[in-house]
């Protein structure tokens, strides 16, 4: 690992399956990997997520609640230069925001900005979904503003809804894309591929890979041309 590559932390609050699909999309870049996983946070003690870091031995700290102001010196001690946010609902600190401008990511399960927003997080967004009898829905990355789901997106990609969907099936396919779709926006922010411009805009989108995001690799993007 190079002094050059960026310093990852990613903040779960769950099993971590996403921290998973990171860490073995780091490894599988290998020497050309633009960031090292340096640091896992989680608001739980017993999330599945911080045993999977231990298990790969990097540093895994929980932060309960009562201690959410001192994430930024923890980030700080770590020497973090990128966040990923992996079902993460701790509110993060405003001043942590501000530090980490461009350099904090979050994946929503939902096509933003539908059904994003305060308390919509995990099942209740496939629910909402389910209700509002969309066709189509699937994961959203984006950079993390000072507002819940509002900041700039840097990809999308669309899963169909199927008549007998349940929000539990649902959820799984949307996760499956997640676990796609995640990785590489973290990888490309972190080679600088993709940025954050002063206008808050996305700077210099790559093109997509279909191989890489779709979920069965045969099966063109519905809207590609």
């Amino acid at each position: 690992m190079t002094s050059s590559r960026a310093r990852l932390a990613v903040l779960a609050s769950g099993g971590g399956s996403n921290l998973q699909a990171i860490h073995d999309d780091l490894g599988a870049r290998a020497h050309e990997a633009p960031a090292t996983l340096a640091l896992v946070v989680s608001d739980r003690i017993s999330a599945g997520a911080l045993t999977r870091a231990a298990d790969w031995q990097v540093p895994a700290v929980p932060l309960p609640k009562e201690r959410n102001h001192a994430l930024g010196e923890l980030l700080a001690e770590h020497d973090i230069t990128h966040i990923a946010l992996a079902g993460y609902l701790r509110l993060i600190p405003a001043d942590v925001v501000r530090a980490f401008h461009g350099r904090m990511l979050n994946v929503h399960p939902a096509l933003l900005p539908a059904f994003g927003g305060p308390g919509m997080y995990g099942q209740r967004v496939h629910d909402a979904v389910l209700r509002a009898g969309a066709r189509i829905t699937g994961p959203t990355v984006h950079f993390v503003s000072e507002h819940f789901d509002e900041g700039a997106i840097i990809a999308q990609w669309p899963v169909p809804v199927r008549s007998d969907d349940s929000a539990a099936s649902l959820a799984a396919r949307v996760l499956a894309v997640e676990h796609r779709v995640y990785p590489w926006c973290i990888a490309a922010v972190t080679a600088g591929q993709i940025s954050l411009g002063a206008d808050g805009t996305v700077q210099g989108r790559p093109a997509y890979d279909f191989d890489l995001f779709a979920p069965e690799p045969r099966h063109r993007h519905p809207f590609a041309g």
